[in-house]
């Protein structure tokens, strides 16, 4: 049998070992082409299981392919070579970091929770003489180890460290001898399924990421070394190279800035068997003590925060990799290195010690990265405190903003169905880009259990279900039908959706309200979160752990989830579907009325659980938004809750629906004070917005990039009436503000809108519309 026409594209090393399945490594592959003339086709197609990174002549194109967001489906890029080649010698060269495959496993030090990943360890190319069919040599570099941090459940990106040696010098040129390599193993289409990962290829539904090459600011700190600031200056701004002397130790501090996204670049020169330890930090902070755990244990706290730029009293902390030189660098050709993944980072430590030879750093950068998002809404407002806000929750956002929505860049690297559905509005308002939000909808709508309910965070490898998330979940798929107007993305994720309110509706319990459906993380099988405040054990209220175990909130949010639910199946055409949810919505509220009224002190509030003696702003907050009560009658709930340390307050990631509380029962005023929130994180020089204003774990959290949400949607007003932005409602919010004005993007075009207060308090406003939207 001709085997040769059963080979396919897909291409893996023979050196692969039943140990390397165990762990992550690194696989290189290339091909040498000689052209007498740069064809006219020269675009590939190109995957790989679990990344890859290609380059073509020693020059970076892309790194890929999107990440996968079940495993029926695998994601194939394109990219276009012609402007990278040259006539004569050519290679193409492609570094593969290959994850193992999940095996339901937690705790494996070296898991990434984003990134799914097959059976099949492969790189794929299609495109003619680029093809992977024929011609391809490949190694396994064992001397780059991928490794995890102590802390759980972050980093999930990968950590490096790297003995290097002269054996891989410039491998990604023409001029490397490849002779030792191995052919790469073709593999036969009876290897390969067809109808699932990573045989079913989809092209890229998002745009390739922005890599934009930048350089660090300054020299933050010297900590070892002696006069050195002067000579590191020199190097990072004009690349004046830097000689640090044999059996030396130089530790310096560098700035970027602000907060990025980057992979660093460092171009070496001699040094032999120097070590480079790089930590990536995203600010200075202070030290605490070990605290006890529940069993008498001690474990390291997280530093305490506040100017984050304080060098002289603050340290660094953060995540480390190791290098270790192979010294072969020349002037003319460098020794360098670029981790695999990207690092977030405002400061970089380096810590040099040299052995026997001197080394001399050539060159240290970075190459920024991140989804290429394009900020096209413009403002003016009369608080000049407002610029600064925007300015770091637009950063916030963009660094959030990778082939995924992410909690935070720094740690755990995860889209959430919470921080995702305030990150895609906040990214309507500012640019009414929706690419990444359908890619958003789509991986939690295929994350969805037999029960209903869909994964906390999506993709993942592993099951986190916070039950009200999946309420965040629907909410995108709203927004979306608010902004876009698209019937047949509504009627797709329409099933997923009553699949989630099918769960809530089988948890009713005898009261008629959701009962105990989570609780405590890792002490249930579904996380009751709420919020990180302070008064919340791990984001659960205590509520949790009384009576029946109901949590208010969690009706609350069912309650919401349906009223929003009724309006997007009357937008599908399923008018039935609808009313029943509005009906079961009536039935809800009626039992919340019925069994969660409780009185604090003369003031009627929502009980945080059925007769529990426990109240939060969060109770309150959502009685306003799904008309549990009237909204006079909920601005006297939030005036006896909202700032009072008798009451869980929100934190950062609840203040988006705090927000729309105090607008709907006409105290918008009062977000003036809550503002000052950001204003801190300003005076402590952050440059991105902080996770939570609790312990501040992460300096760059987007749920908190609330002013990009509110300073065009609500201060200027412009919002979608009826679905598709068919109309506009224009009803600025002036809280404190004297005038705003601006041009907020829509779906349809700019806005533009100017208002002022006039001396009787009321609003002057003008405003302009693009064709194709009506004014309510």
């Amino acid at each position: 049998m001709d085997m040769a026409r059963f080979m396919t594209n897909w291409i893996w090393t023979p050196e692969w070992t039943d140990t390397d399945n165990m762990q992550p490594g690194i696989v290189y592959f290339r091909k040498v082409l000689s052209l007498e003339e740069i064809p006219e086709k020269t675009d590939i197609r190109i995957t790989a299981d679990s990344r890859y990174k290609l380059y073509v002549n020693g020059l970076f194109v892309q790194k890929g392919p999107q990440k996968a967001l079940d495993l029926r489906e695998w994601y194939v890029d394109s990219a276009v070579l012609g402007p990278y080649l040259k006539t004569g010698e050519n290679t193409i060269a492609v570094e593969v970091l290959r994850y193992p495959a999940y095996n339901g496993s937690t705790s494996h030090p070296n898991a990434n929770d984003s990134l799914l990943r097959t059976e099949t360890p492969h790189l794929y190319i299609d495109g003619g003489m680029f093809s992977t069919k024929t011609g391809w040599k490949c190694c396994v570099n064992r001397e780059i180890r991928i490794v995890g941090e102590n802390e759980r459940p972050a980093p999930i990106h990968a950590q490096e460290e790297v003995t290097a040696t002269a054996a891989f010098a410039h491998w990604k040129t023409a001029a490397y001898d490849d002779s030792a390599w191995a052919d790469a193993l073709p593999k036969l289409y009876f290897d390969m399924p067809m109808a699932d990962a990573p045989g079913n290829l989809t092209p890229r539904t998002i745009p390739d990421m922005e890599y934009v090459y930048k350089r660090f600011e300054t020299v933050s700190a010297v900590r070892e070394g002696g006069q050195i600031r002067d000579q590191w200056n020199m190097l990072i701004e004009k690349d004046i190279p830097l000689e640090i002397p044999s059996h030396s130790t130089q530790v310096v501090e560098l700035s970027a800035g602000a907060e990025e996204c980057g992979y660093l670049l460092y171009a070496l020169k001699g040094g032999g068997g120097t070590e480079i330890t790089t930590l990536c930090s995203e600010c200075y902070a202070y030290p605490q003590p070990p605290k006890p755990t529940m069993t008498g244990s001690m474990i390291p706290s997280h530093p305490k925060k506040g100017d984050r730029t304080d060098a002289v009293h603050g340290q660094l902390f953060g995540h480390t990799s190791v290098y270790r030189t192979a010294g072969y660098g020349t002037d003319a050709c460098p020794e360098e290195y670029e981790p695999f993944a990207f690092r977030t980072f405002r400061y970089v430590q380096l810590k040099i010690e040299t052995g026997d030879a001197p080394l001399t750093i050539l060159r240290f950068c970075y190459r920024a990265t991140g989804y290429p998002l394009l900020e096209k809404t413009r403002f003016t407002v009369s608080d000049p405190g407002f610029a600064p806000v925007w300015d770091i929750s637009l950063r916030t956002l963009r660094r959030c903003m990778h082939e995924t929505y992410m909690d935070c860049p720094f740690y755990e690297q995860l889209q959430y169905a919470m921080d995702g559905r305030n990150e895609i509005l906040y990214t309507y308002a500012v640019s009414a880009d929706d690419r990444l939000a359908r890619q958003a909808m789509e991986a939690f709508r295929r994350s969805q259990r037999p029960d209903g309910m869909v994964n906390a965070d999506a993709p993942t490898i592993k099951s986190n279900v916070i039950p009200g998330f999946s309420i965040y979940y629907l909410l995108m798929v709203h927004d979306h039908m608010m902004y876009f107007g698209d019937r047949e993305l509504v009627r797709r994720h329409l099933p997923a959706i009553d699949g989630v309110l099918g769960f809530f509706d089988r948890s009713l319990n005898d009261l008629g309200m959701v009962g105990r459906v989570g609780g405590k993380t890792m002490r249930h099988k579904y996380w009751s979160f709420i919020d990180w405040s302070d008064q919340f054990e791990f984001g659960t209220p205590k509520a949790s752990e009384l009576g029946c175990g109901s949590v208010t909130m969690e009706s609350l949010l069912y309650l919401y989830g349906l009223q929003h639910a009724a309006e997007l199946a009357d937008f599908a055409g399923r008018p039935g579907l609808a009313e029943e949810y509005r009906s079961r919505a009536v039935s809800l509220k009626e039992a919340v009325v019925s069994n969660c009224m409780g009185v604090f002190r003369g003031q009627k509030l929502v009980q945080d659980g059925p007769g529990a003696e426990e109240y939060s702003v969060h109770c309150q907050v959502f009685a306003v938004l799904t008309g549990v009560v009237p909204r006079e009658e909920g601005k006297a709930m939030l005036q006896a809750t909202v700032g009072s340390p008798e009451f869980a307050q929100s934190s950062v990631s609840f203040m988006f629906y705090l927000f729309r509380a105090l607008e709907l029962c006409g105290w918008y005023e009062k977000t003036d004070e809550l503002w000052n929130l950001w204003r801190k994180m300003v005076e402590n020089n952050l440059t991105t917005c902080v996770e939570n204003d609790t312990d501040e774990r992460s300096d760059c959290h987007a749920w908190a990039s609330l002013m990009c949400y509110e300073l065009p949607a609500v201060i200027l007003g412009v919002r979608p009436a009826a679905p598709g932005f068919t109309r506009v409602q224009i009803a600025p919010q002036m809280g404190r503000l004297s005038y705003a004005q601006g041009d907020v993007i829509t779906p349809k075009g700019f806005v533009h809108v100017e208002w002022h207060r006039d001396a009787e308090g009321n609003c002057n406003l003008e405003y302009t519309l693009p064709d194709g939207i009506l004014a309510l």
